[in-house]
């Protein structure tokens, strides 16, 4: 068996703390890329980079969970990059694309990017951090990307040949004041549930995964603004049939108990004093610093 010292350990456990954040850093280098290029008018290329802070977004919430390194530093970062990625660029690209010569038009765009601001701030005190089933309105990375892949399906022959002629500004410019009032309402949407052979969801999930992966190859430019509808209007289909029938859930989704059932998740403070460097660690004298009493009684904690 092979052991580690002290130094390896607490470097260690650095690397996997920073992880998620770096996952969330690269959402926001794309995010803001996306806004650099929507200012120059490389529409198309912004479009795939909010795709791709997306994908990046994706990625920080899972490895957070799998690595068991969540804290409410991770949650805050989170939701700050998520407002550039997908409150912010979506709203600038779509000014740029459809509403610009509108005097006062960029006040959707406003609207859009208050509602993604508003509804990140209830998700951090109602699900952040917190495993989940469904998120309690829809989620801003699906709306970001849903409105930023608008472009490159406009530039498809299927577009071109059948929807070319529809008034796609005021369809669009309308999309974001419906977008934003799902964000803020209480429409439940589905999360996508967690990969794995030993149930019949993850293992849909994992089939999910792979046919998605197969439309992405097959015609990207084609598939995602029409999945994010899909998405988007599978919401509200849920919501109004369920309350055509007078129906509710049997138990709340958004419980924390749902959600464990299938995983466990552990939220860890993040401790700054283990990401120290080696040298700060040492008095001027050359001796180690000496501990104070809060660290003596935190380590008394452990």
């Amino acid at each position: 068996m092979i052991s580690r010292s002290p130094a390896d350990e607490s470097r260690w456990r650095r690397g996997i703390v920073i992880l998620p954040s770096a996952f969330s850093l690269g959402n926001l280098f794309f995010g803001f890329w996306a806004i650099v290029s929507a200012l120059r008018g490389d529409y198309s290329l912004a479009a795939w980079l909010i795709f791709l802070a997306g994908v990046a977004d994706a990625l920080d919430g899972r490895m957070a969970r799998f690595s068991r390194t969540g804290s409410p530093f991770g949650v805050e970062l989170d939701s700050l990059v998520d407002l550039v990625s997908f409150g912010v660029a979506p709203a600038i690209l779509i000014y740029k694309l459809l509403l610009e010569s509108g005097d006062w038009s960029w006040a959707l765009a406003f609207i859009y990017v208050g509602a993604v601001a508003l509804r990140l701030a209830r998700f951090n005190i109602e699900q952040g951090g917190k495993a989940h089933h469904h998120f309690h309105g829809l989620p801003s990375p699906m709306a970001g990307v849903t409105l930023s892949a608008f472009y490159p399906f406009s530039q498809t022959p299927f577009f071109a040949g059948h929807l070319s002629g529809w008034p796609w500004t005021q369809i669009i410019g309308g999309g974001m004041i419906v977008v934003a009032g799902l964000m803020l309402s209480h429409v439940l949407y589905p999360a996508f549930p967690r990969l794995g052979l030993s149930n019949p969801k993850g293992r849909f999930a994992i089939a999910g995964l792979l046919a998605g992966v197969v439309l992405l190859l097959w015609e990207p430019q084609l598939v995602i603004f029409p999945v994010g509808l899909t998405y988007i209007t599978y919401g509200v289909a849920r919501a109004v049939a369920l309350g055509l029938l007078d129906r509710s859930p049997d138990r709340d989704p958004l419980s924390e108990e749902l959600a464990a059932e299938e995983e466990e998740t552990e939220e860890r403070d993040l401790e700054y004093e283990d990401m120290r460097p080696h040298w700060a660690n040492r008095s001027p004298s050359g001796n180690p610093a000496r501990s104070s009493g809060n660290d003596e009684e935190s380590s008394g904690k452990s």
